[in-house]
């Protein structure tokens, strides 16, 4: 609006900084339409929350022009059929979630597992969801594998919040365990008029994409709804008996859950780096030891020497057993070194005469490209530290 007086709807794809964008546009049509007075844009809001009037006058995106439908029903469920015949008895849904299945089970596992609450149960597999603009690479698909962990809490008004928190943490801790950049996360905190009807609390962590910042993992207070619908539905009670309160109650649920392809999307966006070696442009993969699909190279210094390579090869022989490794006696050390970088990883061991004398390799860190001395009993017990510590 110029002085109270309508000048444009300005409609944007999702991304960071719409409102930056929303006002550098603005300005931009208010200086081609020559007015004159004080500019001010409404704050930046969804589609579906525009009136029926507001939506006839909404540009699209893409052609500038008011040719926007008005939002439909869109079922995200994949629809299938069972058995022989394809009728309305047959139609059955692939399942856009892992969690369900947990649900269902939830009687089963604490008579056999004997537990008591609060307990948790993981679960990863395959989902399906009907997306209407897969996109950016493996992050959004209609096939993914996901994780999720019910966690099963007392349903107390006042301790719901301390379990939330603690996932939240956890959650948190683990991601930049893996090796996870911690500048490119952040907090969702969702407001309560946009949870799910059923849920207390909603945080999703955050991460920054190369295509903008997206969920990556959510950690939802969902208190008993799920276990509460499959009683009334199937007529068999989802209680459990609490021997310290000596009470029944339905548990309550706090949910953290993450796709495990944008979480590998995430690892690898935080691994890539270009860095400055000896005066040199390298570029390599600083993925975590425990997560480095090679965990190290072993190279011997020269191939043309049968003492050299076999003392090489039984090095890589002793720690193939335990790890995925590599060997590679091709090119200047040099260049073999690039070439682990490129592929992240960690730890690269070269053999040489030396070796033959004092049963001593040499290391090089792929990060700070730091070469130590050391036997091999040294070397074993390193790279399990490394790795498993």
């Amino acid at each position: 609006e110029v002085d109270g007086e309508l000048l444009s709807y300005i409609s944007l794809m999702e991304q960071d900084g719409m409102d930056e964008l929303v006002l550098k546009e603005a300005q931009k049509r208010k200086g081609k339409a020559g007015l004159q007075g004080e500019l001010t844009c409404t704050p930046v809001k969804d589609y579906t929350e525009a009136t029926e009037e507001e939506q006839g006058l909404i540009p699209s995106p893409a052609t500038g022009e008011p040719t926007l439908t008005a939002p439909r029903d869109f079922n995200l469920m994949f629809q299938t059929n069972v058995g022989a015949m394809s009728d309305a008895a047959s139609v059955a849904y692939l399942r856009p979630e892992t969690a369900q299945g947990i649900f269902t089970n939830f009687k089963n596992v604490m008579a056999t597992g004997r537990v008591k609450v609060p307990f948790g149960i993981g679960q990863i597999g395959k989902a399906f969801r009907n997306e209407i603009t897969p996109r950016n690479f493996i992050f959004r698909s209609r096939e993914f594998e996901q994780m999720e962990i019910e966690y099963f809490i007392p349903p107390d008004e006042d301790c719901w919040k301390g379990f939330h928190d603690k996932w939240l943490q956890d959650a948190y801790d683990f991601l930049i365990s893996i090796g996870l950049n911690p500048a490119f996360l952040s907090y969702d905190v969702h407001a309560d008029h946009k949870l799910a009807h059923y849920a207390r609390a909603c945080t999703d962590i955050m991460f920054k994409f190369p295509f903008g910042t997206q969920e990556l993992q959510g950690v939802a207070a969902r208190g008993c709804f799920d276990l509460s619908a499959h009683a009334d539905a199937s007529g068999k009670s989802m209680e459990y008996y609490d021997e310290e309160r000596k009470e029944k109650y339905v548990p309550h649920v706090i949910e953290p859950s993450i796709g495990v392809d944008r979480l590998m999307l995430a690892v690898l966006t935080s691994a890539y780096c270009i860095d400055e070696v000896g005066g040199e442009e390298r570029t390599l993969l600083k993925f975590h030891p425990k997560l480095a699909p090679i965990k190290a190279a072993v190279f011997p210094l020269v191939k043309n020497k049968p003492e050299v390579m076999e003392k090489a090869r039984a090095i890589f022989d002793r720690l193939q057993r335990r790890y995925v490794v590599e060997f590679d006696a091709s090119g200047a050390i040099g260049r073999r070194y690039r070439r682990m970088d490129e592929v992240g990883t960690p730890f690269c061991i070269t053999v040489d005469f030396e070796t033959l004398d004092d049963d001593t390799v040499t290391l090089r860190e792929r990060d700070s490209t730091e070469q130590r001395r050391m036997t091999i009993p040294e070397l074993l017990e390193y790279l399990e530290e490394q790795i498993e510590g």
